[in-house]
């Protein structure tokens, strides 16, 4: 059975930073692509980053392109969201997803499997 688990979210004041970790287990998904997707109350889920397997390419949702760095350990089956200099806005659930395939991109329907989230915090 696969599963993606989160960790790193948490509370933070504005100009912070996170890292959040998602570890993949019951599969190795070291060919495949890998995402983060975050979703505010209220809002739809929206696209973070994503990196292609052996992290050789990588996507970043504009508005977060300088801030936010996506990475991977493929011997650990873990792949990472590096948050810097963030905003009340920045508040959500951060949700790690992973593709069967190598495809990358921003659509909720390339990704296949999803964790459970990890609640960030921003206070102003």
């Amino acid at each position: 059975q696969v599963q993606l688990l989160e960790s790193g979210g948490g509370l933070v004041q504005a100009g912070g930073s996170l890292r959040l970790a998602c570890a993949a287990s019951g599969r190795t998904f070291s060919g495949a692509t890998m995402a983060w997707f975050r979703q505010a109350p209220g809002s739809e889920r929206e696209f973070v980053a994503a990196i292609t397997g052996r992290g050789g390419s990588t996507n970043y949702a504009d508005s977060l392109k300088g801030r936010f760095t996506i990475s991977r350990d493929v011997a650990k089956n873990t792949v990472y969201l590096q948050m810097n200099s963030l905003k009340p806005e920045d508040t959500a659930v951060y949700y790690c997803a992973a593709a069967r395939g190598v495809r990358i991109g921003a659509a909720v329907g390339l990704y296949d499997y999803w964790g459970q989230g990890t609640q960030v915090t921003v206070s102003s």
